[in-house]
């Protein structure tokens, strides 16, 4: 899954594919390189991050995801609003990436229910603002499954198939560095809950803090990108269904050698 960000503001790109024409030019080239997904962003969920209003979530990615669909391009839409969702879907989208799993808009499990679309739950405890005050665990992988379960059945109560489901344990959204770790190094059970597991760790602070420098200082998100490999193939070698990355060459060739090494097992 390839990231296109149509933000000022996002973490790692805001403001490179803010332009509607450089968004599509972008999710193209993301297919080129190797993508099977792209995933379209109007409102950043960066650590701090301000909500956009409705209006303007709309108009900035239901045009690029129009485009993208009409030139035969998977696409996603990267949306906490029902209201968002459901545009999306009419204008293309085939998969709904909620990191809220549901819980920022109610009326979002009954849109994606009647939509038929695949529906991303991500396990969050908070809008932006407030989730980093909400990391707080006794057993971080333990409370994830617990708490991705609860969704999952309050996602299916409102009408929403289990095959409809795919899980995300929501890395960096309420998450400290050893959380992520743990969840990182728990892929493989993650990945036995019974749904397709999405893993989006590219770029994020958690591998710009392990790799800082001498003085302390994380690594820039950018210079970050081969850690992100690295949690690619280890993602794939442990059985997830997706990677959410910004650079989708090189981890498309991560996800080709975990499955070459898979099927030498074989």
């Amino acid at each position: 899954m390839g990231v296109v960000n149509v933000t000022p503001d996002s973490f790692s790109d805001g403001g490179r594919w803010f332009d509607r024409s450089a968004a599509v030019r972008h999710g193209l080239e993301l297919v080129e390189q190797g993508a099977d997904i792209v995933d379209v962003g109007g409102e950043s969920t960066r650590p701090g991050a301000a909500r956009v209003s409705l209006e303007e979530e709309l108009a900035r990615v239901e045009p690029v995801i129009r485009e993208l669909s009409r030139r035969g391009v998977t696409v996603s839409v990267d949306t906490m609003r029902a209201e968002v969702a459901r545009a999306a879907v009419d204008a293309g989208a085939k998969l709904v990436n909620d990191v809220s799993g549901g819980l920022a808009d109610p009326a979002m499990p009954r849109v994606v229910a009647a939509s038929g679309v695949a529906y991303v739950v991500m396990h969050w405890r908070g809008h932006s603002h407030t989730m980093q005050s909400r990391a707080v665990y006794g057993d971080v992988v333990t409370e994830v499954c617990d708490e991705l379960a609860k969704r999952v059945a309050s996602v299916r109560a409102e009408g929403v198939a289990e095959e409809q489901i795919v899980l995300d344990p929501g890395l960096g959204f309420s998450k400290h560095p050893e959380h992520n770790w743990a969840l990182v190094a728990a892929t493989e059970r993650l990945a036995g809950l019974g749904r397709p597991l999405l893993i989006g760790a590219s770029r994020k602070r958690f591998l710009g803090r392990l790799l800082a420098g001498p003085d302390g200082a994380p690594r820039p998100f950018e210079d970050s990108d081969a850690a992100t490999l690295a949690v690619t193939a280890l993602a794939a070698q442990a059985g997830a269904w997706c990677v959410r990355v910004h650079d989708v060459r090189p981890n498309a060739d991560a996800v080709r050698v975990a499955a070459a090494v898979e099927g030498a097992r074989a």
